[in-house]
């Protein structure tokens, strides 16, 4: 059940951010569903990957190049998903980190909740 709550969250966040971001676009409530679904499939077995391939640049750059990765995750969802659209890779950026701070907010007030 709290699975399913946090992917509600996560669908509801990534159409709030659909309607402030011009550069990112979502059809429906059922295609924002079906992005946080994909978004954390990706995040759970393609990311990892990525982080532990870019490892020297990461350090490098002291962390900063995990924006480059979570874009390209979010560029990935959307050559998947027909009804997600992002225009460019910064979009995605800010997307991303757009995501992450409302999804924080949002599981914030989940756990006030409980």
């Amino acid at each position: 059940m709290k699975l399913i709550l946090r992917l509600l969250l996560n669908a509801l966040a990534v159409v709030i951010l659909s309607y402030i971001l011009p550069g990112v676009g979502v059809d429906s409530m059922f295609t924002a569903i079906i992005v946080a679904v994909v978004l954390s499939i990706l995040n759970f077995l393609v990311k990892p990957i990525l982080v532990i391939l870019t490892l020297p640049i990461t350090v490098l750059t002291l962390g900063l190049f995990l924006l480059v990765i979570n874009a390209i995750i979010i560029l990935l969802a959307a050559k998947l998903i027909d009804g997600f659209q992002v225009v460019s890779f910064w979009w995605a950026i800010i997307f991303s980190l757009l995501l992450a701070f409302l999804q924080a907010i949002l599981h914030s007030i989940l756990k006030e909740d409980q």
